[in-house]
């Protein structure tokens, strides 16, 4: 898979590096040590109901509908936080693949899972393109990739990542050959599908001594018929307006709202602000919440984020599109879907 440059402006431009250290696109303070102290004695007395009381799902996935493509060209499984696949007519996505039980370096310590994962690996379609976004842990899953690598129907697979992100992948087993690194204003993919890396507001690294040396993106998806905007991780920055007026609008906005908390706001949205995010791309489609529903990664209660969302869009009449995890659902030109699964 090729890639080329576009011509960026302003915001939209290539990311820059000191020290070898990509930056994001806007001055962004990222927090370490300090905010480590200022929020370790917040955990302690937190008394939100941060993980489920009761289990969730289980949910399953009837695979037999990846048969025939979506009639309305665009068609999303939704697998809990980030993770989904995406059908674009006929080319299928899966972005930001996580089936690990934790996010986590570890396996015995770190956020564990809500649910499990509503398909196994072995049951996925043929998958024509893996695109990560970032190397968090909640948004690349060693164990995950690893097997994937190794899958018979994922050996004609492409992936694209951001800069850096590829050399994680090689080493988890995916070849070189199959691996595409964009920059942000780089395109990919080919005539049924676009994919355009644009900036984000966010940080990267898999430990605490490699922070910044690979790059996070945003994404945008173009069909055919269909246009997708996949926030990936971000906080609130100016260039969502320029993305909206240079690539919208958009038939779905994918942006996240969980795991976010004043001492971070700078590098994640929050309800509030996917809310202005969305209304700065240019307000048009239906907006998916994602980052949530999987994962403890913050202080607030589990179902606090998406709460929070429903009342926003709600009171602004924002068409909301919620599914159930693991139900393969057609999107539907400004058709509003609220499944209220939690």
């Amino acid at each position: 898979m090729g890639s080329e440059t576009i011509v960026a402006e302003t915001l939209l431009r290539r990311a820059d590096r000191v020290d070898h250290r990509f930056v994001n696109p806007v001055p962004t303070a990222i927090g370490g040590w300090t905010t480590a102290r200022k929020a370790l004695p917040l955990y302690f007395a937190n008394k939100e109901e941060k993980t489920p009381a009761h289990p969730l799902g289980p949910f399953h996935t009837d695979t037999s509908v990846y048969v025939d493509p979506p009639a309305s060209g665009l068609r999303v499984t939704w697998l809990g936080h980030s993770s989904m696949l995406v059908e674009i007519e006929d080319v299928r996505l899966l972005i930001d693949p996580v089936w690990d039980e934790r996010a986590s370096p570890v396996r015995w310590a770190g956020p564990k899972r809500f649910f499990a994962p509503p398909l196994k690996l072995e049951e996925l379609p043929p998958i024509n393109i893996v695109l990560v976004s970032h190397d968090h842990y909640d948004h690349l899953g060693e164990s995950t990739v690893r097997t994937l690598a190794k899958m018979e129907s994922m050996k004609d697979t492409e992936w694209v990542t951001p800069l850096g992100v590829g050399e994680h992948l090689e080493h988890y087993g995916v070849k070189r050959s199959r691996i595409t690194q964009l920059d942000w204003t780089e395109r990919a993919g080919g005539e049924k599908l676009e994919i355009i890396a644009l900036p984000a507001r966010h940080f990267s690294g898999r430990g605490i001594f490699d922070r910044f040396e690979t790059l996070w993106s945003s994404f945008v998806l173009k069909g055919a018929r269909q246009n997708v905007y996949f926030g990936a991780d971000s906080g609130w920055w100016p260039g969502f307006e320029e993305i909206g007026a240079q690539f919208g609008p958009f038939d779905l906005t994918m942006l996240e709202i969980g795991a976010y908390n004043e001492l971070w706001d700078a590098i994640h949205l929050g309800p509030d602000k996917a809310v202005l995010a969305f209304e700065a791309l240019g307000g048009k489609g239906l907006l998916m919440p994602i980052h949530w529903g999987l994962f403890d990664l913050a202080l607030h209660s589990w179902r606090q984020p998406i709460d929070r969302f429903m009342e926003l869009v709600g009171e602004k009449g924002i068409k909301a599109w919620t599914p159930e995890p693991g139900r393969p659902t057609e999107v539907m030109k400004d058709c509003e879907l609220r499944t209220n699964w939690w």
